[in-house]
This record gives C-alpha cells, structure tokens and sequence, in this order.
C-alpha cells in the first residue's frame, strides 16, 4: 500500500477536523472561530473535501449549515477515525515519554540491595507503567541478547568497552568472602587471597557462575594457586545455606551481603573492587531504555559526588 506524503496527510486530518467542527457547530462561522481560522478557509475545506469524495455534505441556507444524509454517515466515521487517531498519537507520546512500554534487563548479580536496588526503586516511582522484566546471565548471553535486540540495557561486572556496544561505568563494589562464623577467617577484619587460597569455592553453574569462577582463577593464579570449585546448582540463598553448614565459601558482593543467614558471616577481601557497566546496543532505539540509563547516570553522579 502506497504510503502518502506526510504533508497530504496532515491535510486531510485538518479537513476532517474542519468538517465534525463545522457540524457540530452548525455554523461555518462558528467553526472557524472554534479553530481559530477565516471563515474562508474553512469553506475551501469543506469544498475540497466535498470534492474528493464526491458528494455534498452540508446543504448551506441563510441560518447556517446542515448535514446531508451523506454528511450524517459521513460524520460518524469522521468522528471515529480522529478518535482512534488521537488515542494513537497519545499512545505514542506516552511511549516516546517512556510512561509506558516494556523493558528487558540483563543482570549479573542480585537486585535485593546496592545501585541497582535504588536505581529500579526510583524508576518504577517515575514511570510505574513500564513493564519491567529481569534475567540474570553472564556478561556473555547480556551481549548476545544485546545484539539480537531481545534485551534492551544489561548491567555487567568489568570493563566491557567494545565494539559494537556503548558501556557506561556506573558504580563499583567491594568484593567479600562469605564464611560460616565460626570458621577461623571470621576472626579476621580484612582478608587477603593467600587467607582464601586452601579454601573449597562454593559457586553456581552457569551464567554469573562463569565469570565467579574465571574470576577467582585468575586472581588465585596470581599468587600461584588453583582454586578449588564446588558447584551446585540452587539459588543464592541456598548458596549461602552450604556456606552455614560449613561445605565451603562463597565470594559474594557487596550488594549481596545484605542477605542475612543464620550462622554466615561476610568478610572484605582487601583491593577487590570491581566497577559495574550499564551496556546498550546503538542499534536499540527502546525510548524506556534511554529514560532508565539516563537516570542510572544521575544517580550515579548523586552518589559518587558523595564525600
């Protein structure tokens, strides 16, 4: 279907607007003075749109105008197109407003405290429309889904700086060892990797999994160590549970150490802070994407600025 020239139709959206106006008023006049136009003006319209549709729609007598039967018909679905048309522009608005619309975001870690926690509490304030869904992943799937655009912004551990993706450091977090409390690192304020390097590393498999893991092996390759892995496939919480029951340590973020288990203590491993990305796609046009980074940014700034 051939598309019309965006100046066509606009004019025909005046005609029509000039048309139910004239009807409802009864009154060329009238109408005129409604839309703030000569009166002059709209006559031609309503010619003109007489004349592309071939038929009379208002008879004009010394008291005004009325409708002919074509122009009664007429009416009714003038009156619906500029209705459908109008709830369609404030549609549109609203999305380009980004008060509604749907988000897709890739996580790395969890969203019960820390930036992210702040970041989402304030948007969903701002823009409670938005439908907001969450995955959590390695950095990984976040760049495939990314560049499939079936994601719209990923937050990821490490500088992702690369092509074809636009990363936004955003806030960084202190890196801590979760250990049961009676376990002899607990006696300590600060830990070092040497402290952790005979110890058994309890992590998740797959998606942030990974990245803990390789993490870890480099860290520990640089002292001269290998870690050891135990890998079990439940929730962070359960995690934390294997932690209690004295099956291993957890790395775990700052973030994290909100989360409060019965016989788990957290301890700083000292010089690990790792910054956090926001990445996006340029190719994403998403407007509740650019709403939400734009507001991670001047959160960000809020609290770096902070002494």
């Amino acid at each position: 279907m051939p598309v019309k020239p965006k100046s066509k139709l606009q004019s025909e959206i005046r005609h029509l607007r000039t048309f139910v106006a004239a009807a409802e008023f009864g009154s060329f006049r009238k109408a005129a003075n409604g839309l703030h136009v000569q009166e002059s003006a709209v006559s031609r319209r309503i010619r003109d749109l007489e004349d592309q549709i071939g038929a009379s729609l208002f008879i004009r007598h010394a008291g005004g105008i009325a409708l002919t039967l074509a122009g009664q018909r007429f009416l009714t679905r003038a009156r619906l197109a500029l209705g459908q048309l109008d709830e369609g522009l404030r549609e549109v608005s609203a999305i380009g407003r980004s008060e509604t619309g749907h988000l897709r975001v890739g996580l790395f870690s969890s969203i019960a405290s820390g930036f992210v926690s702040r970041l989402f509490g304030l948007y969903d304030d701002r823009y409670p429309s938005v439908e907001v869904d969450f995955i959590e992943g390695s950095a990984e799937c976040h760049m495939f889904l990314l560049n499939k655009l079936q994601m719209d912004i990923a937050f990821t551990i490490g500088n992702r700086k690369q092509h074809p993706y636009d990363a936004h450091e955003l806030w960084r977090e202190q890196v801590f060892a979760a250990v049961w409390d009676e376990h002899p690192l607990g006696a300590k304020s600060e830990l070092s990797w040497s402290d952790l390097a005979l110890e058994e590393f309890l992590v998740r498999p797959g998606g942030p999994g990974d990245e803990v893991r390789d993490y870890l092996s480099l860290r520990l390759s640089q002292i001269g160590r290998q870690p050891r892995f135990r890998v079990q496939n439940i929730g962070r919480y359960s995690l934390l549970g294997l932690v209690a029951s004295r099956r291993g340590v957890a790395p775990m973020l700052a973030s994290e150490t909100a989360i409060s288990i019965p016989g788990v203590i957290y301890r700083p491993i000292a010089g690990e802070i790792l910054p956090f990305f926001a990445i996006t796609s340029p190719k994403n046009d998403n407007p509740a994407a650019r709403t939400l980074l734009s507001l991670a940014r001047i959160l960000s700034r809020s609290e770096n600025s902070r002494p």
